[in-house]
């Protein structure tokens, strides 16, 4: 099932790409190594991964630089693996563009339920739910992975995408944050709050016409949020 999906690791430490290569081949993906982000680059440029596992800490190109440049040009998932732990280096890792983060070390079984909920797109869109919304403001394809705000196209990295779908199933409602972390990233990761506050901050720069003052992501303090559509 897994043969056809590709997964580029970015790591400097022996060790981990060991262990990634050889868990991540045995469940049938296809892997390819990288040392730093340079390298990384220059086997994307006949090699297109589905999903980028990345370090932070590297030589020559970092993961947050790898990250950045990586969402210049592509939508690719990006999970993060490093030591580093604290909330301020996964907000600026989320930031930066990745979707995941996951801290070194890592159980293996965990990093395998992050990346087969990373490589699946659009949770919320399972099939018996239509593949066209409009409601309000937006019209949501699902198919094309394509988002019009009025007359205006928006450009989302998938959990950006992921993230407004699911919102958008379940207008004026509140959504809890467990709700939201746990159909957009597993249920592994309902306690990782600062993920919402990453991506919903980036959604609403990119979609409200004041992020200060929003009017279609609404925030319920202490519980969830609200997505307003329009009218």
């Amino acid at each position: 099932m897994n043969e056809h999906r590709r997964i580029l690791v970015v790591d400097d430490e022996p060790q981990i790409t060991r262990v990634l290569r050889t868990s991540l081949s045995s469940q049938g993906y296809d892997i390819r190594v990288a040392n730093d982000g340079e390298t990384a680059f220059e086997i994307m440029k006949d090699w297109t991964p589905d999903l980028v596992i990345t370090d932070l800490s590297m030589p020559n190109m970092d993961g947050l630089e790898l990250c950045r440049r990586l969402r210049l040009s592509s939508k690719i998932p990006i999970i993060v693996l490093s030591v580093r732990g604290e909330e301020k280096t996964k907000v600026q890792a989320l930031d930066a563009g990745a979707d995941d983060y996951v801290t070194k070390p890592f159980g293996i079984e965990e990093l395998l339920a992050r990346v087969r909920a990373s490589l699946r797109r659009a949770p919320a869109a399972e099939e018996e739910q239509p593949s066209l919304i409009e409601i309000g403001d937006f019209r949501i394809d699902l198919a094309a992975h394509k988002v019009v705000l009025g007359r205006r196209e928006v450009r989302l990295t998938p959990k950006e995408f992921d993230l407004l779908v699911y919102l958008a199933r379940h207008p004026g409602k509140v959504v809890t944050h467990r709700t939201l972390l746990s159909a957009i990233w597993g249920g592994q990761s309902t306690e990782q709050v600062e993920y919402l506050r990453v991506f919903v901050g980036q959604l609403r720069k990119k979609l409200e016409p004041e992020a200060s003052s929003p009017r279609y992501i609404v925030t319920e303090p202490w519980v969830g949020y609200r997505f307003e559509p329009g009218v």
